[in-house]
């Protein structure tokens, strides 16, 4: 068994546990504890050993091997560390009620399947800087969409509530922040991740040159990344020209997050595990 497996295992164990801590007192008629120093400090173990998990996967003697599961790993990755230096600024507990379970399953998902590819030309700097870069964007757009789900479910709480106020959903939205402010922290991380996206999509375009002599190879990788790109650009103008908010906001956040979704893992998913078309185990 490889060390990445390992880690990426005990990482999904960690985050499991820490979720079950999260979700117990709910079943139980609690409010969602504060995470506290003791929480806080957990949470950053598991990402640690995720992390290790990751970089032992990805960084291999013959390059970079990256997968569609790896690429979740990333961006998932990338996003607990945002979280975890956002929830610092703003008690953002009950995000974890999603990003928790969405962890554990994506490190079991890792383990499960290994099996990816080599990067070519692993080599250039310039492609190196392109996949950091877009990881990043990954991973701030993933927090956004978990975090538009998780206001989804507040929103359709608040306006269509249930019988009783003693449900778990009701004790979980309870917890949360008011939902304007959610609202300016959603937009706030779309902001960054969208800055961070074009730079993704420049110095995709300065990769391709370099490598191809073309600046937009018309593949689905490129046509996906941006239809995100133009989604999320539209969202903030129409947010700053016409005020979009609530559900029409968390609508074009999730295509876009679709969007990205699919420029990169929706293929590799098909090759790697439909088709077993992987290079690297």
């Amino acid at each position: 068994m490889s060390v990445s497996i390992v880690f990426h295992l005990l990482a999904a164990l960690t985050y499991a546990l820490l979720g079950l801590a999260l979700w117990r007192p709910i079943a139980r008629a609690h409010q969602v504890p504060a995470a506290g120093a003791i929480g806080r400090s957990c949470l950053l173990g598991a990402i640690v050993l995720h992390g290790i998990g990751l970089v032992s996967a990805v960084i291999v003697p013959g390059g970079l091997h990256l997968g569609w599961v790896l690429a979740l790993s990333a961006a998932l990755w990338l996003g607990m560390i945002v979280f975890w230096i956002e929830n610092f600024l703003l008690r953002l507990d009950s995000l974890l009620l999603l990003l928790l379970p969405a962890g554990a399953l994506v490190c079991l998902l890792a383990a499960i399947f290994p099996r990816g590819y080599l990067i070519p030309h692993a080599n250039n700097d310039w492609l190196r800087v392109h996949l950091l870069i877009a990881m990043t964007a990954y991973g701030l757009i993933t927090v956004a969409a978990l975090h538009a789900v998780l206001m989804t479910v507040l929103d359709r709480h608040l306006h269509r509530p249930t019988a009783t106020d003693e449900g778990i959903v009701a004790r979980a939205t309870a917890a949360m922040p008011p939902l304007l402010t959610l609202e300016q922290l959603l937009f706030r991380l779309i902001g960054i991740g969208f800055v961070v996206l074009t730079l993704t999509v420049l110095t995709g375009i300065v990769v391709s040159v370099r490598l191809s002599g073309y600046p937009l190879p018309f593949d689905h990788k490129t046509v996906f990344t941006l239809l995100s790109w133009v989604t999320f650009g539209v969202l903030l103008v129409g947010r700053n020209l016409r005020g979009w908010r609530g559900r029409i906001a968390l609508r074009w956040t999730l295509a876009g997050f679709a969007f990205l979704l699919l420029s990169y893992t929706g293929s590799r998913f098909v090759l790697e595990v439909i088709l077993q078309r992987g290079t690297l185990g």
